[in-house]
């Protein structure tokens, strides 16, 4: 009998677990009893995730600089990246922006329904700790970003998991290796190389897990959203933002078939695991073990392509970020601000938001951090950010979940273009977590 895909244990999961959460917000004691019982086994498989994350970025990234036995392929393929995450970026806020000033979702929005909201949320502890954050990160001055990048401390920014440090770092080492002779670099090349299919096949392992970590985690979202009433109201407003981010699978889609000539639902089926882990922990540096699992093994990219260009995706490539904050922008100054809307504000959302992708965290509601940037670029009253927050706060858990799976797409798309760019676009071979499991056994 054929075994059931990963992606249809996940789905099934996934549903469960909704309808699992929905039976609870009806019953008395139900939230309590998620919350104690349930949701814990979904912050074990996160848990798991970034416990990974960091050695196989490190692993993978060393091994596949150190094969490409050349420092100016180093150069091209950073500079393709780049460039291509940069232009699906503006290609992202682009489309939002078009969708949230042709659907004009923030017209006509009664007075009593943003009293509501506001009463609601302005003061609570998520607004007041995500406008705390936004001034945090504008305090530290316009190059600390670039400052991030390079640790003092290898061993502190492995253990507090600094995406862009470890990547670094890791390139550093890879291209120190190549610059030694390969007898000399060959034990460590060696070591990486083993640590490397240590990870992956831990990524196997723990993956068994996901169909029932996905249903714990489904069910804690489901019993957060406890105002039915408000969610309706924000309905355009949700529902352009998600219909921006089909637009923006879809062009994906179109670029894989376009460019590497693979079919757009082959590309969908061997990457849904990590889209829908994306979805259910609304992360996509906790989904990259998964992400580049799938791109490695499912899709066919080698190595040295996905071990930079998905770590450096997941920090820096936010598409489904981007897009959000410019509706989201746009959104609230049709509410409460209509004569901020100018042609010269747009452009400022477009230059900022895009900017703001690149330091925006690659963890659950970072977006709405370097939205509070977004708009106070434009010159937003300071005084309204917290009604401005409010406005969206009700339904932007659901749609950060929305927005991480474009992220994670995003990050798989332009890891196939360039590895096809680069000739290191092979055909895939999965791997099982007990392909040598009868030999030990």
């Amino acid at each position: 009998m054929k075994k059931m895909a990963l992606h249809w244990k996940i789905i099934i999961g996934m549903v469960l677990g909704i309808i699992f959460g929905f039976v609870m917000n009806s019953v008395d004691g139900g939230k309590g009893f998620v919350g104690d019982w349930i949701a814990p086994f979904g912050k074990i498989f996160i848990n798991l995730l970034k416990l990974i994350a960091v050695p196989l970025i490190l692993a993978s990234l060393i091994k596949g600089i150190s094969d490409l036995k050349d420092i100016s392929k180093i150069k091209t393929m950073g500079l393709r990246t780049m460039i291509i995450y940069v232009g699906t970026t503006l290609i992202a806020i682009i489309i939002g922006l078009s969708i949230v000033n042709i659907v004009k979702p923030g017209e006509g929005m009664s007075a009593e329904t943003i009293e509501k909201i506001k009463m609601k949320y302005e003061s609570s502890a998520g607004v007041v700790d995500k406008l705390n954050k936004a001034n945090n990160q504008q305090d530290s001055g316009p190059l600390q970003a670039l400052v991030d990048i390079f640790p003092s401390n290898i061993f502190k920014a492995l253990g507090d998991a600094k995406m862009l440090q470890v990547i670094f770092f890791a390139l550093f080492v890879g291209i120190c290796l190549l610059l030694i002779t390969e007898k000399k670099a060959k034990p460590l090349v060696d070591f990486f190389d083993s640590l490397n299919e240590v990870v992956m096949k831990m990524v196997d392992l723990i993956m068994l897990f996901a169909p029932y970590a996905v249903f714990a985690l489904m069910a804690n979202v489901i019993i957060a959203f406890d105002d039915t009433e408000i969610l309706l109201k924000l309905l355009n407003y949700a529902l352009c933002v998600v219909a921006g981010l089909v637009l923006m699978i879809g062009f994906y889609l179109i670029l894989v078939k376009v460019y590497t000539k693979k079919s757009p639902l082959w590309f969908l089926k061997n990457i849904s695991p990590a889209q829908l882990l994306a979805f259910s922990t609304s992360s996509s540096a906790a989904t990259l073990p998964v992400t580049m699992e799938r791109v490695e093994e499912h899709l066919g990219v080698d190595k040295e392509v996905s071990g930079f260009v998905l770590p450096v995706g997941a920090t820096v490539n936010m598409d489904g970020t981007s897009l959000y904050q410019g509706i989201a922008a746009v959104f609230i100054m049709q509410v409460i601000w209509p004569e901020g809307l100018t042609f010269t504000n747009q452009l400022v959302i477009i230059a900022t938001a895009l900017l703001a992708s690149i330091g925006s965290a690659a963890v659950p509601s970072a977006g709405m951090v370097m939205l509070v940037i977004v708009l106070e670029s434009i010159g937003f009253p300071a005084e309204l950010l917290p009604i401005g927050l409010a406005l969206i706060f009700a339904v932007d858990r659901p749609l950060d979940m929305c927005r991480t799976v474009v992220n994670v797409t995003g990050d798989a798309t332009v890891s196939m273009l360039v590895a096809k760019s680069l000739g290191k676009l092979h055909k895939p071979k999965p791997k099982n977590w007990d392909d040598n499991y009868d030999a030990v056994k």
